[in-house]
């Protein structure tokens, strides 16, 4: 029997499951992180942070990290990230909240870190 290459098999269950249209439906389909090209012309891949607050109404933020890859996908260089988007009550909550963008708006997320970036450093230098 040949060697079967899984990376290349047909998705069955999880395809009829997921909807590679949201982040979450995304990393659960592929088992990977959408990859986007930001309008710095840069490679970047997306993670999902959920963090614990002191705010005893919503004790879990979330945002979302961008992770800039060289551009031969070697290794990460840098990376960006968003302000917080989510709170919660709890870490399963804000993780669904994130989990439920479409890949249309975490890339609109990623254009926003990165002219906040831009303008970071711009600010910095000066």
């Amino acid at each position: 029997m040949p060697d079967q290459d899984t990376d290349h098999q047909p998705e069955t269950n999880k395809a009829k499951d997921s909807d590679d249209s949201t982040l979450g439906g995304y990393l659960s389909l592929h088992s990977r992180p959408p990859a986007f090209e930001g309008s710095d012309k840069q490679p970047y891949t997306v993670s999902i942070e959920v963090e614990q607050t002191g705010n005893l109404r919503a004790p879990y933020s979330g945002y979302l990290v961008f992770p800039k890859w060289a551009e031969t996908g070697v290794g990460i260089v840098g990376h960006v990230e968003t302000s917080i988007l989510v709170e919660a009550r709890t870490a399963s909550e804000a993780t669904k909240v994130l989990e439920s963008l479409t890949l249309y708006e975490v890339k609109e997320q990623l254009e926003n870190a990165i002219i906040r970036g831009s303008k970071l450093r711009t600010e910095e230098g000066s």
